[in-house]
């Protein structure tokens, strides 16, 4: 006769082995589905999102604690220290998961990862006239919108009464406002799932599986149970590094043009006068 602590090792393992398999069987209507063509109204009345035409969400990388054999350990240590891997997530305006990518080791930068998304069969798509949200330590180019390095940013810079002087200030206030939703994911994933607040003992391709099936789970609750608690949950901190038009056609490079350098400009300039004239 098992016993209960056997029966409970079971019945986790073949739970999480089900969670696993999700990514099979919902997976395909999960991420890379987005409607290019046909925003939600609702979504484009927000303030946050008022000045960014054609802005389909965020993305950013962030580090989940992995368990890897002692000879790997260097190549997933980040630049805290930790063991991790690290995971691409793009979100949309309502805080689902478009695309993830787990599996890359901590060490890795994150404009690494990001090209490796765009050139992966079934890999992140991004049409041509269409951009989402990045932070300075991205390249700021066609399909990825950064702020301004060297102004001040984070919303906590830029609160207690304190109005943007310049519009790289007011720029990058509102970048960060908008930008805020992936933090916003990340957050929400981590509080809900206990099992990437800490490594476990799988295999790391199967704990990179279990990311995946969290995400999927994340936006099935969330589209079935839209006043879900733990989606108001605060932001998580995310580290610092130091480092509508027709589909036309989808971008796969990542390299910085004075073009998309001039339209940040003239974006950023129409909406620092805009809001001094209201």
């Amino acid at each position: 006769m098992k016993k209960c602590g056997a029966d409970e090792a079971f019945i986790s393992d073949h739970l999480l082995h089900k969670c696993v398999n999700l990514y099979w069987i919902i997976g395909n209507t999960s991420f890379h589905k987005y409607n290019f063509s046909c925003f939600c109204e609702d979504i484009l009345i927000y303030s946050r999102w008022k000045w960014f035409k054609n802005c389909l969400g965020a993305l950013h990388g962030t580090y989940i604690s992995v368990r890897v054999p002692v000879s790997d350990k260097p190549r997933y240590r980040n630049w805290k220290g930790h063991i991790t891997t690290n995971v691409l997530g793009v979100c949309s305006q309502d805080m689902q998961f478009i695309y993830v990518l787990p599996g890359w080791e901590g060490s890795a930068p994150d404009s690494r990862v990001l090209r490796d998304a765009l050139r992966r069969r079934n890999g992140l798509t991004i049409p041509n006239g269409y951009y989402y949200f990045v932070d300075a330590g991205y390249t700021n180019c066609n399909g990825f919108l950064a702020p301004y390095r060297g102004q001040r940013y984070h919303l906590s810079k830029c609160a207690h009464g304190r109005h943007p002087n310049t519009h790289e200030e007011f720029f990058n206030t509102n970048h960060s406002a908008a930008r805020n939703v992936i933090e916003r994911c990340f957050g929400v994933l981590r509080n809900r799932w206990a099992k990437l607040r800490s490594p476990s003992f799988y295999p790391i391709k199967t704990q990179n599986r279990i990311i995946m099936a969290c995400c999927l789970l994340y936006n099935f609750i969330r589209r079935e149970m839209p006043n879900y608690p733990y989606d108001n949950v605060v932001n998580e901190p995310l580290e610092e590094f130091n480092q509508a038009e027709e589909y036309s056609g989808s971008i796969s490079t990542i390299e910085p043009t004075d073009e998309w350098s001039e339209w940040r400009n003239h974006l950023a300039e129409q909406m620092y006068n805009e809001w001094r004239n209201h």
